[in-house]
């Protein structure tokens, strides 16, 4: 056999990917470098006091900026569903593209500002009063519940056992504490709680001056939206070869996909299912109805534990005013949940994340234990985002192997042959 020859066998039998090594470690120091500065960061930021207080002022500063960013980002669909039609009816009207272009983006933000304006006075209007109206019925009936309860575990016929006899006593600690707590504790400190009151005004009045300078942000980054991501896409080319920089102008891309299904499909089903809420209340006469469906909303809003999370509060709400109302409630929200999971939550949703129901309560476990009610929120894109990433990585690598991408294809084998390059499965016996 010739020297040539044997150099094609040698070749052939050279085990798949080991070119690929060098590549491999450096991917592999990259995601090392990325978690540990994060970890890093993290750290930083909530565990060092000094940079901590630092960043909280920094924060505080650009908290208009922050909300104006979002507020641009939700509203962004509206405001070009706005142009689109306006360019549909200016087109005819005006000779001038960019003039017509320059007009449809004028009305279609102006448009945007009255739409996000009106929805939210309309909040305001419907809910507050509701909500208010709610609460003081529940102040006035808790004493009347409470006393209730009192007064038929105390002369109620329960017999000597000791289970009443428990009962009894640790209510008479319980109200002994409450006296104890609201004579000696609660009137002295009156002044405190005054001024915390005055506090909570002030913060309400600045996230106020916040949300209105928040939608001006909003306006002038609606108006220049093009410029920005053209200039974040020339920042982007300019410090990576264009290879690298299509990559990540493709990621970006994905992201706001997921993150923009993921977000405006969330508010859009959490606001059916307390409309579906509140009529299913009035329905059954539930007490407090707009205050119960407007928590069973808003908490809507959290993946798959959101109706659970929503169920609790909305039910210690309803159980102190009428207990079989609250077992009505407790049925209706398990049907509605069951409803939302399997029929409107699909069809709104779709497949906006790509991720199985297990990636997804992964993600609000973790990013809610980390950063809370916000974790909770946005875990599940921001997962969703790694979990695309990891997976255009894996594929990858995968293709430079010539081995298969499905995931299938690997869950019944039992290596790969290094000789052939394939996959080498269970042998059937």
């Amino acid at each position: 056999m010739s020297e040539s020859g044997n150099k094609e066998i040698k070749h052939i039998n050279k085990p798949a990917g080991r070119e690929e090594w060098p590549h491999l470690i450096r991917i592999g120091v990259m995601i090392f470098v990325t978690f540990a500065v994060s970890i890093l960061f993290f750290f930083a930021i909530f565990r060092y006091e000094g940079f901590a207080g630092m960043w909280g002022k920094v924060l505080s500063a650009a908290m208009p900026i922050i909300i104006g960013l979002a507020l641009a980002y939700l509203m962004n669909p509206v405001m070009l569903w706005l142009e689109r039609l306006c360019r549909k009816f200016l087109d005819k009207k005006i000779n001038d593209a960019h003039k017509a272009e320059k007009v449809s983006r004028g009305i279609a933000i102006t448009g945007s500002v009255i739409i996000l304006i009106a929805v939210i006075a309309l909040l305001i209007a419907a809910i507050v009063p509701s909500v208010i109206s709610s609460v003081t019925g529940l102040v006035k009936v808790l004493p009347e519940s409470v006393s209730s309860v009192i007064n038929t575990i105390q002369h109620g016929n329960f017999g000597a056992s000791k289970a009443a006899e428990l009962a009894s006593d640790v209510l008479q600690k319980g109200t002994d504490y409450i006296e104890t707590f609201a004579t000696e504790k609660m009137i002295p400190q009156a002044q405190k709680y005054v001024a915390q009151i005055t506090t909570g005004v002030i913060s309400f009045i600045r996230a106020v001056l916040n949300f209105l300078i928040g939608i001006i942000v909003m306006v002038y980054v609606m108006s220049i939206q093009e410029t920005l991501i053209g200039q974040g896409k020339k920042i982007i080319y300019a410090v990576f070869k264009p290879k690298i920089g299509n990559i990540i102008v493709e990621t970006v891309a994905k992201t706001n996909t997921i993150f923009g299904g993921f977000i405006t499909g969330k508010i859009l089903d959490s606001l059916i299912i307390g409309v579906i809420a509140y009529f299913g209340c009035l329905i059954l006469h539930i007490p407090s109805t707009v205050l119960v469906a407007v928590i069973i909303g808003i908490t809507n809003v959290i993946p798959v534990f959101g109706p659970f999370i929503g169920a609790i509060p909305s039910l210690l709400i309803v159980v102190i005013q009428s207990p079989w109302h609250a077992l009505y409630l407790l049925i209706f929200i398990i049907v509605l949940q069951q409803v939302d999971g399997n029929i409107i939550g699909p069809k709104i949703l779709g497949s906006s994340t790509g991720l199985s129901t297990f990636w997804v309560m992964f993600s609000i476990l973790i990013a809610g234990g980390m950063f809370g009610f916000l974790g909770m929120l946005l875990g599940v894109p921001v997962f969703a985002v790694i979990y695309y990433i990891i997976k255009r990585l894996v594929n990858h690598s995968l293709r430079k192997k010539k081995l298969p991408q499905s995931t299938l294809e690997y869950t019944k084998i039992t290596g790969v042959d290094t000789g052939k390059n394939t996959l080498k499965y269970e042998e059937k016996q």
